[in-house]
């Protein structure tokens, strides 16, 4: 078992302990979802590995994350392995196993030495509400949702809709931070990029079996920049292109109140409806 210690329950549920080539990380009951860990809380695990990986160079660039098979309660181990170096980027990859079986998650990042360079952000922040005058969604369910204060500007989740039978909207956009104040990092982004709740659920208006396959998360920002904007909430926003035959995508945005795009994010994932 690992030590516990007090900090942040972000921190506490994505901790790991280095070892050489395998590091130990473990479930966290406050990052827990329906049938497993909320995937959010794995990738920002895993990706907390290569972070403080003594290897590691730069900051997070891209991270893709496989979730190949259910993770049980309990330690995990993971085994990370820089595949290439170059100047300016690394190429990792990472596995979750447990108890010395099989692949549960697969996870591939790319770090990068950002430097000086021209730059334009076509994409702006849309006109929203400020995140005081909303009041919070009370969410349902699951553990992991009490972690998080979501306060939705368009598109909140209505289960209570009459007529089913017409698709909903797949859009909305909200305000999330921690429900217990926690200062953004990319360990944020990368949970908070997961975040969004099964567009299935928004468009069908009722909660089916659902789960994310393949998870890709673009980070636009710094460590250094992060620390510079100093904030403890994102503007999200999130969408998706098609449903079809079990499986469907959805998109994200992760925004800065100053307006800066912090992350974007794309995956796959199955439903059964």
């Amino acid at each position: 078992m690992l030590e516990r210690t007090k900090r942040h329950l972000f921190d506490e549920a994505t901790r790991v302990s280095a070892g050489d080539s395998r590091w130990l990380g473990q479930t966290s009951e406050d990052y827990w979802a329906f049938v497993g860990p909320f995937g959010g809380a794995t990738a920002a695990t895993m990706l907390r590995a290569l972070i403080d990986h003594p290897q590691r160079s730069g900051d997070p660039l891209s991270f893709t994350v496989n979730y190949c098979a259910l993770i049980a309660e309990g330690v995990f181990d993971l085994d990370v392995r820089l595949v290439r170096a170059n100047r300016s980027t690394q190429h990792w990859s990472i596995e979750l196993t447990q108890a010395g079986g099989d692949v549960l998650t697969l996870a591939t990042a790319v770090f990068a030495e950002r430097r000086p360079s021209w730059s334009h952000q076509p994409t702006q922040l849309p006109q929203v509400r400020p995140f005081e005058e909303i009041r919070p969604f009370h969410g349902f369910g699951a553990s992991w949702i009490k972690q998080y204060d979501f306060r939705f500007i368009d598109g909140e989740p209505d289960f209570s809709a009459a007529n089913k039978d017409v698709p909903a909207s797949a859009f909305s956009n909200m305000w999330i931070s921690d429900r217990i104040p926690r200062k953004i990092d990319a360990l944020s982004l990368m949970s908070m990029s997961d975040a969004f709740f099964g567009r299935v659920f928004h468009v069908r208006r009722e909660l089916v079996p659902f789960g994310t396959v393949s998870l890709t998360t673009y980070f636009h920002i710094d460590a250094e920049e992060l620390t510079r904007e100093d904030i403890s909430r994102v503007l999200a926003i999130a969408d998706a292109n098609i449903f079809h035959k079990g499986y469907g995508d959805q998109t994200g945005k992760l925004w800065s109140p100053s307006g800066r795009l912090l992350a974007t994010t794309h995956q796959i994932a199955y439903f059964k409806a």
